[in-house]
């Protein structure tokens, strides 16, 4: 069998959630491959030159460059997949953008409809986009994964037609990169990077509403006191609606005791997380979490919200809270902070049990079976 797939959300520079699962979905296909368990013939449809960071070509890995500017998937992908004799026998969309009019059965993977709950949190022309595009892929592809039992739960729930046809494949971590034998030499390498002197809770994801940033500020405004010299470390780029952020940091006057660090190299991201006190996710919904699994993996505490995914990903390696309550979080984070070295280290090892359950390569393997399963 011919896989066509959309690569364009890897080849990306600076990648995150649904970039990092594209990525590592490419790379574990490819290794599948070399491991004979992937016979397939695997076409990798992009809109610019593969990356150096991209798996390389083999003789059953092939990249196919489109060049294009504006709507890529309507204006180049659709025609070539409707008129090139050679054209795969299935595609494989790992996002929302499926190739809507080609002539041959679609699979696409949807990270959440979170816009349905907080359409206040976007844009409205990026809500629509949203709405739009998903809700057709969602209908015309044969399959659709899912990357929790929760994003299943909310498309079922949205498109009742799709309840026979919608798979869940968790997502992983990269445990070479992500593990608790980080380097105290490199953990110091990135806090000097960032000028990170003291004790510091961490939050690493794109700076948007639906992480509750906000929420976090104001949760560690009154937990400031309670240990002396710790920050709080904001880390990730800018997404959008992002203004209101500098702005609660400078109402509670909290300037000296927050760092913004901006995005995070794939380089840093281990050491950084690897040097946090605690790892804090607050969102008001999540897809997976897949940092939140990476701190557990690097044998770093975690508090996250009780909402969303985050209660089936999380389980009991972390501690989970109302994201909607400052007081909360505020108290997830003491509990870690304020903790024994016996039950600190006993939420060591829980995180670290919690995140051996996750894998890119089972990811692959079941996405895979899915794709063969189409018919």
């Amino acid at each position: 069998m011919i896989i066509g797939i959309d690569g364009n959300e890897a080849n990306i520079e600076k990648r995150v959630g649904i970039n990092e699962y594209a990525f590592q979905i490419l790379w574990n296909l490819q290794k599948l491959q070399e491991k004979e368990e992937n016979p397939h013939k695997l076409i990798v449809y992009l809109k610019n030159d593969p990356r150096s960071d991209m798996p390389k070509e083999t003789q059953n890995f092939k990249y196919k460059v489109i060049p294009s500017v504006g709507i890529w998937v309507m204006t180049k992908l659709i025609p070539n997949l409707l008129f090139d004799p050679a054209r795969p026998d299935i595609f494989f969309s790992p996002s929302h953008y499926v190739p809507m009019f080609a002539p041959i059965p679609k699979v696409c993977s949807i990270m959440d409809l979170g816009y349905l709950e907080y359409t206040g949190q976007f844009q409205k022309k990026d809500f629509w986009q949203l709405k739009v595009w998903s809700a057709i892929s969602i209908l015309v592809s044969k399959s659709v994964i899912a990357i929790s039992n929760s994003t299943k739960k909310d498309i079922v729930r949205h498109y009742p037609f799709s309840k026979e046809k919608v798979y869940v494949t968790y997502l992983g971590f990269d445990p070479k990169r992500f593990n608790p034998d980080i380097s105290e030499k490199d953990v110091r390498r990135v806090k000097n990077r960032y000028s990170i002197v003291d004790d510091y809770v961490l939050y690493l994801g794109t700076l948007k509403p639906s992480k509750n940033i906000e929420g976090l500020i104001d949760a560690f405004s009154r937990i400031r006191n309670t240990r002396y010299g710790i920050k709080l470390v904001i880390a990730g780029k800018k997404g959008w609606l992002f203004d209101s952020i500098y702005k609660k940091v400078s109402e509670l006057k909290l300037k000296d005791k927050i760092i913004f660090t901006d995005f995070v190299s794939d380089e840093d991201k281990p050491a950084l997380i690897k040097g946090a006190k605690v790892f804090v996710l607050p969102s008001f919904w999540e897809g997976f979490g897949l940092d939140a699994v990476n701190a557990m993996a690097c044998g770093v505490p975690v508090v996250a919200s009780g909402v969303g995914s985050l209660p089936e990903v999380v389980g009991n390696g972390g501690i989970l809270v109302n994201p909607t309550d400052a007081e909360s979080i505020a108290s997830g984070i003491l509990e870690v902070i304020n903790a024994s070295t016996a039950k600190y280290n006993s939420m060591i090892a829980r995180g670290l049990a919690q995140a051996k359950k996750f894998s890119w390569e089972k990811t692959a393997r079941e996405t895979l079976r899915i794709l063969e399963g189409v018919r």
